[in-house]
This record gives C-alpha cells, sequence and structure tokens, in this order.
C-alpha cells in the first residue's frame, strides 16, 4: 500500500471508529474517551520526555552521542502528535510508542536503518595524523 493511500485510508477508518463507538456509547461519551486519552497521553509524554531528556544529557556531559536518546526523542514526538490527533487508531499508535518495550524496538529499527553503528561505538576509527 503506497503512503498516499495510507494518508486517505488513516482518517477514514477512525471516523469510522468514532461513529461506530458514538453509535454504541453516545456522542457526549465518546468525545469524553477521547479528549481522556488526549490528556492521560500527553501526561504520560511529559514525564517520558523528560526522563529521555535527562539520560541525552547525561551522555553528552559524558562526551558520548545520545544517538538512541534523540531517536527516543523523535518517536516520543510523533507519539504525542498521534495522541492530541481525535481518534482511536491513532491513540494506539501513541500510547504504543509511549510503552517502553515498543518504543526500545522501534529505535533499534530506525539506528539500524538510519545510522549505521550509531550509538554502538562501531564506527570509531583510531590513529594519528599529519597535516601536509
Amino acid at each position: 500500500m503506497g503512503k498516499w493511500a495510507l494518508l486517505l485510508l488513516v482518517p477514514l477508518v477512525e471516523m469510522y471508529i468514532l461513529i461506530a463507538v458514538g453509535g454504541r456509547l453516545g456522542a457526549l461519551p465518546t468525545i469524553g474517551l477521547v479528549v481522556l486519552t488526549a490528556v492521560v497521553g500527553v501526561a504520560l509524554l511529559k514525564r517520558q520526555g523528560v526522563a529521555t531528556l535527562t539520560r541525552a544529557s547525561e551522555r553528552l556531559r559524558a562526551g558520548e552521542l545520545p544517538a538512541r536518546e534523540m531517536a527516543e526523542g523523535m518517536l516520543l514526538a510523533v507519539a504525542g502528535a498521534f495522541l492530541v490527533t481525535p481518534g482511536f487508531l491513532t491513540d494506539a499508535a501513541g500510547f504504543a510508542l509511549l510503552a517502553p518495550a515498543c518504543r526500545a524496538w522501534a529505535v533499534t529499527r530506525l539506528l539500524r536503518r538510519f545510522g549505521p553503528g550509531m550509538g554502538n561505538g562501531d564506527d570509531v576509527i583510531e590513529g594519528e595524523f599529519t597535516r601536509r
């Protein structure tokens, strides 16, 4: 499935789910549930964001590249965007990215794909050089 099809499909599925849940629970409880998931999600996001920022600062002070923490921060930003977007499908994706195990799996995949050797010290070459 192409990326453009996904951009069209996700909002349609979100609307379908919201209408279905609204039909079962009613409009106000459905709206309340969407708002509640956003509030809880943002509170969790804030806590995990601060923890990630603290770990990144510690690594920087130790003279290390905080690649893993940078990738986690990026995924937390995506989780935040999902959580404030009204809908249950995007909330589920946002909460999945807030789960440490899911986020660790995603970070590992991101670092493997976009940063060969990032964060594991394999890309260090020691030696001397002279200017000519």
